[in-house]
């Protein structure tokens, strides 16, 4: 743990975000507290504008010196404006009659690797809450969708992933060629290390999310129900974020590829409380 903050604990009682955070609002987005919690707020937005409404405890350091390491229990009780969206769904919702949360959101642990919001180049480490909805297609672990609400480990910083960067280049080219996508899946699965569980909490409604995460696995639950268990978590260090944006990203074992931003209607990520505490 890092020793310049080995325990967190936010109410969001206080009028003001606290220093430590250090806020993002691109694109006409809200970072502000009321009521007793964080909301994250992004406007209406317009496909092709990017809008972010975030904070997190990294910026301006690196990546050597993030903040979080195992092991760690975080709780967050959080809740957001629309349903998360069924992860089997294609439909692209539109402004106006959206049924769904559109672009991503969550909250949790990651090394901030290259995105529309900046970062680095580095592949992706994350211990995390995660939501994705269409036309996001980021199929990290076969049999499982590449959206939706979950429980999510990505561990792309090992020995494995630099051995199987070739096999995987070489089966995703066989899966444009064939249509055969089951071992481009198998070879995208070693690359990120990605363990995940869907969710059915209701993402409208107050709930308690908390994750362990210790140097051999990450135990998560909701209102206290196990929904996964993820061996070979990265180990660190990295830094918290919570956010909710207009974006998307496909990355599928048949070699699909593309990042973008979504229209949508006016739509919140909120937090009541947030803990982070040494084990």
């Amino acid at each position: 743990m890092s020793r310049s903050m080995p325990y967190l604990a936010e109410s969001f009682d206080a009028p003001q975000l606290d220093p430590r955070w250090v806020p993002s609002r691109p694109g006409g987005a809200t970072v502000h507290v009321a009521d007793s919690a964080l909301w994250l707020t992004l406007p209406a937005t317009r496909r092709g504008a990017y809008s972010n409404a975030q904070i997190d405890d990294y910026a301006g350091l690196s990546a050597a010196h993030y903040p979080w390491r195992p092991p760690l229990r975080m709780s967050v009780s959080a809740r957001a404006s629309h349903p998360a969206c069924p992860p089997a769904t294609s439909d692209d919702d539109v402004p106006g009659g959206q049924r769904y949360l559109r672009g991503t959101a969550g909250f949790g642990f990651w090394n901030y690797p290259l995105t529309r919001a900046g970062g680095f180049p580095r592949l992706p480490d994350a211990v995390w809450f995660f939501h994705a909805s269409p036309p996001s297609d980021m199929a990290l672990v076969p049999g499982l969708p590449g959206r939706g609400w979950k429980a999510q480990v990505v561990h792309s910083h090992r020995a494995a992933s630099l051995l199987a960067g070739v096999p995987t280049l070489a089966a995703v080219a066989r899966a444009r060629l064939t249509g055969d996508i089951a071992p481009a899946a198998r070879w995208v699965h070693r690359l990120t290390g990605a363990r995940e569980a869907l969710l059915d909490a209701d993402l409208t409604a107050w709930h308690t999310y908390t994750l362990e995460w210790r140097s051999d696995h990450a135990r998560f639950t909701v209102d206290g129900q196990e929904v996964l268990i993820a061996p070979d978590p990265p180990p660190g260090p990295l830094g918290f974020v919570a956010w909710i944006d207009n974006q998307y990203a496909v990355a599928t074992p048949r070699g699909s590829f593309g990042f973008g931003t979504l229209a949508s209607d006016r739509e919140w990520l909120a937090l009541d409380s947030l803990t982070v505490e040494p084990l």
